[in-house]
Order: structure tokens, then C-alpha cells, then sequence
């Protein structure tokens, strides 16, 4: 299993042969955002699920009490690119809520397990994020 640096680099340089499929069935896209301070290029790779011509993500990290830093990115800089696979495109990304999220929300647990988990231990309301292609 590999983790962010070591991952994202992996998944770059070969187009993601190696990182798409990060878990037995638990695949991964590259976010490039935008540094909210300092507007520099970030990049992170996190668990998808597609949905229509959307892909959804949730910014969970791992339960914790703050956001991911990329959430908090695109909250500044929602127009991102993404690699998926060898797929590379640029999305706009926006929080799901109501309904929708109410929606994506048992999908992406069904995808990811432990995010059910994560919600548990934190007080938050983990965000779920369309990526919209443009």
C-alpha cells in the first residue's frame, strides 16, 4: 500500500497502472489544488467513486476534527484538474448538501467502509464533494 508522496508519484509515472486501485477494490484519483496561502500547486490522491460523469470524494481525514488541507483548498480554488487512471481533466468541485449528500453519503461508505467509521469519531459533518468535468 502507498502512501501520498510515494503514492502520487507512482501514480504519475505510470499513469496510474500503479495507485488507481489503491485497496482491493478501493480506487484513488490525484487532486491538484491550489494552496489556499500560498498558491502553489498540491497535489493528493484520495478515494473516488463515479457517479454518471461526475467523481465523488469525501474529505474525511480519517476522522479527524479539521478538514483535509486539499478540501480546504478547493473551498478557495474550486476549478482543479484530477488525474483518474491515465485520465487527466480539469473539474470544478463543489459540497454536496441535503438531499444530495443524503444520496452520495451510503455510496461512498459503500465504496469506502470506514468512513461510517470516521464520521463516528469526529463532530464534524465529513464533506462530500461532486467533481464536476468542465
Amino acid at each position: 500500500m502507498l502512501f501520498q508522496e510515494e503514492h502520487i508519484r507512482a501514480y504519475e509515472e505510470t499513469d496510474g497502472t500503479t495507485g488507481h486501485e489503491w485497496l482491493d477494490g478501493k480506487y484513488t484519483l490525484v487532486l491538484t489544488t491550489i494552496g489556499r496561502k500560498s498558491g502553489e500547486e498540491r497535489k493528493f490522491a484520495v478515494i473516488y467513486r463515479k457517479v454518471g460523469d461526475d467523481y465523488v470524494v469525501v474529505a474525511s481525514r480519517g476522522g479527524m476534527d479539521t478538514h483535509p488541507n486539499w478540501y480546504l483548498n478547493l473551498l478557495a480554488h474550486p476549478e482543479i484538474r484530477i488525474q483518474v487512471g491515465p485520465d487527466k481533466r480539469t473539474v470544478r468541485a463543489r459540497t454536496t448538501e441535503g438531499e444530495e449528500r443524503e444520496q452520495l453519503w451510503p455510496l461512498m461508505v459503500e465504496a469506502f467502509p470506514t468512513y461510517a467509521e470516521y464520521q463516528q469519531q469526529t463532530d464534524r459533518i465529513l464533506p462530500v464533494v461532486v467533481l464536476q468535468p468542465i
